[in-house]
This record gives structure tokens, C-alpha cells and sequence, in this order.
């Protein structure tokens, strides 16, 4: 089922991408010859409009729009048509287009985080405009290979009751959980919920998990549920989005830095496999949960896209700039080619992660 879920979500995703493209390239002016969904093969035509084809494919990955000149070539440089090619439109119309995909993967995300506020987000004590309520002690992170880890316990669980055999935790705090297992450095017993699911781990906190304290591997947070009237809900879902695509991009560039140090670990990186089982934990914890979720991919991929690298709108967006610097056109065989070179090295690269995330489940 998570697969299916997680294949429905990309498949959208990718859509909404494909459809900024699509409709400013339709707005300059410029002839789109397929809109599909899915990924060729071709099952069947639903309709034709124009010049352009509308077509459903055989792998439901998302979809994709063939424009005219996007990829120059002698017919959209200087054929019949050539005026209405995406290479002889003036530089800025080429780069509305090419950033039109990456807008439109943070305005739906902005429009998914808004109706989960709409909808009642959990949200964090003070954290938002709106008042929390219901609000639970819950486990924001395991820190991997720690005891509370083998035990078990996961992101997203409620913490019901701590206690040991002496003695039982009264007021649930993050403050006071901490302070509870440092002082408590034999077998601690948590009563954990998920959903419906009531569950025991018992846990010993050991040194070495987080800094210098004995501790179990777990950060937590009063997590309650927030939800807001429509003007608030946008307001603050548009605050949350810029939140988000700001860790995004410091957590990516940190992570290209160390790649270049030669630090970076392939194995923090979550591929397609990775992703089927976050869905997977987003879908058991609810509706709400697969929203933001599926959010927080779209600004991924927005900001994924934006890197200045061939076959990805951000490089294309180099070229495009590069062209308006020097003020004329880079060869299109050279473009071309340096695009070519750059979807094969993404392919491989996600064929490396997934490798990454196939040997994480066996380890």
C-alpha cells in the first residue's frame, strides 16, 4: 500500500511541476507539443488541442511536457515554426518558463501545509498564531543504533508513562523526561501510542548516544493540534513553507560542502526505497501527516531543481544566464550534450541511493 501511496504522490508532484512549464510555455506563446502523463511508452492519445497532445504513458512516475525548442535543433532554430521555438524567445520568457515548474511545487506546497492548518496540523506549543490544543509528549527523532531505537520506539510516538521500578515520572515535559532518564541510569520502562496501539519498551540509557549524559537517543516536543480560519491558515502555511525551503537549502548545501571535503555520507541521503517507508510512517500516524509529508517532498524537488546542474532547470537556468552575460547563444550541441551527460550522472546517482537504501534495510 505504501508503495502505491508513494507512487500516486510522485506522480502528482511531478505533474504540478510539468504543469508550471506547461502553462507559461502555452502564456509566451511558445508551441508545446505533448503534455503527458506518465512516462513514455505511450498507451493512448485522450485528445488533441491544437498542436498539442494530450497522452497517458505507461510508467506513472509523474509526467512530463515536450516543448518545442527546449532541446534546439536545426527545425526549432530555423525551421517553419521556429518563431514559436522556446530557443528564440527572448532570454527572460525562457527563464519564466524553466523556474515555472520549481513555483509551482512551492505554491502547492504552500496550498497542502495551509489546509492542514485548515484541516488541524500538529504544531508544537507556541509555535503558530493559532492556539494548540490536545497537546502530548511525543518523539520528534530516534538517533540511529541508540537503545531506544532497539527498542522500538519511533518518531511520532505519544509517551504515555515513564517509570522504573523505584520510582514513576509525574508531570510529562520534555525537561523533565531528560532529567528523568539521566538520573535513572538502570532499565526505564516507557508506555508509548501510536494511533490505537498501546506499547512497553523498556530502555537502559547508556553514555556516548548525546553528549556527555546517559540518555536513550530521543529528542521530544508538546505536540499538540492546531487549526486555523482560512486567511490564518494561508498566513501561517506560508510561513511554514519559507521555514521549510530554508532548511532545505542550508541542509543541501551543507551536505554538497562535505561532498566536496569529501565528508558527505551517501548513506543520509533517502532515495525512492527510503521514501516508500517514510510514507509508509506518514500514512499509520494519518491523513494529515501524508499532507505535510507530501509538502515537504514538493519543496525538495523545487529546490533540487534550482541547482545549477545540466538536464535540471537550474542548469538550464545557467545557460540562459550565461547567454544574456556574453549576449549571444552557446552552442546548441554543446548544451545538449552537457545535458545529455548530466541526466545520465542523476541517473546514476539514484541508482546509487537506492543501492544505499536497499543495503539500510538489510543492515
Amino acid at each position: 500500500m505504501s508503495i502505491i501511496i508513494f507512487i500516486v504522490m510522485l506522480a502528482v508532484l511531478v505533474l504540478v511541476h510539468e504543469l508550471g512549464h506547461f502553462l507559461v510555455a502555452k502564456w509566451s506563446g511558445i508551441r508545446v507539443d505533448e503534455f503527458g502523463i506518465g512516462f513514455p511508452p505511450r498507451l493512448f492519445r485522450l485528445w488533441k488541442r491544437g498542436e498539442t497532445e494530450y497522452t497517458v504513458n505507461a510508467l506513472p512516475f509523474g509526467g512530463f511536457v515536450k516543448i518545442f525548442g527546449e532541446n534546439p535543433d536545426e527545425d526549432s532554430i530555423s525551421g517553419v515554426d521556429s518563431a514559436r521555438s522556446m530557443i528564440n524567445k527572448p532570454r527572460y520568457i525562457q527563464a519564466l518558463v524553466l523556474v515555472a515548474g520549481v513555483t509551482f511545487n512551492f505554491i502547492f506546497a504552500w496550498l497542502l501545509i495551509s489546509l492542514g492548518f485548515m484541516i488541524g496540523l500538529p504544531a508544537s506549543l507556541g509555535t503558530t498564531a493559532g492556539e494548540v490544543r490536545d497537546a502530548n509528549l511525543v518523539i520528534t527523532n530516534v538517533v540511529s543504533g541508540s537503545p531506544a531505537e532497539k527498542a522500538g520506539m519511533k518518531a511520532g510516538d505519544n509517551i504515555i508513562s515513564i517509570y522504573t521500578s523505584a520510582s514513576r515520572l509525574v508531570e510529562m515535559s520534555p525537561e523533565n523526561v531528560a532529567d528523568f532518564i539521566t538520573s535513572n541510569p538502570a532499565e526505564i520502562t516507557f508506555e508509548t501510542k501510536r494511533k490505537e496501539d498501546n506499547k512497553k519498551a523498556n530502555v537502559t540509557p547508556v553514555d556516548g548516544v548525546v553528549g556527555g549524559k546517559k540518555a536513550i537517543g530521543i529528542s521530544m516536543d508538546m505536540v499538540g493540534i492546531v487549526s486555523l480560519p482560512i486567511h490564518k491558515a494561508f498566513f501561517e502555511g506560508g510561513k511554514t513553507t519559507l521555514e521549510l525551503t530554508k532548511n532545505t537549502v542550508i541542509g543541501l548545501v551543507g551536505f554538497i560542502s562535505n561532498a566536496f571535503l569529501g565528508k558527505a555520507n551517501l548513506g543520509d541521503v533517502t532515495g525512492p526505497v527510503g521514501i516508500v517507508g517514510i510514507v509508509g510512517d506518514a500514512t499509520s500516524l494519518g491523513f494529515v501527516y501524508l499532507l505535510s509529508f507530501s509538502a515537504f517532498i514538493s519543496i525538495n524537488l523545487a529546490v533540487i531543481n534550482l541547482l545549477p546542474f545540466p538536464a535540471i532547470d537550474g542548469g538550464r537556468l545557467l545557460f540562459v544566464a550565461i547567454e544574456s552575460i556574453k549576449r549571444s547563444r552557446i552552442n546548441p550541441k554543446v548544451t545538449n550534450t552537457l545535458n545529455a551527460i548530466g541526466f545520465i550522472l542523476l541517473i546514476l546517482l539514484m541508482l546509487a541511493v537506492t543501492i544505499s537504501d536497499v543495503i539500510k534495510l538489510f543492515v
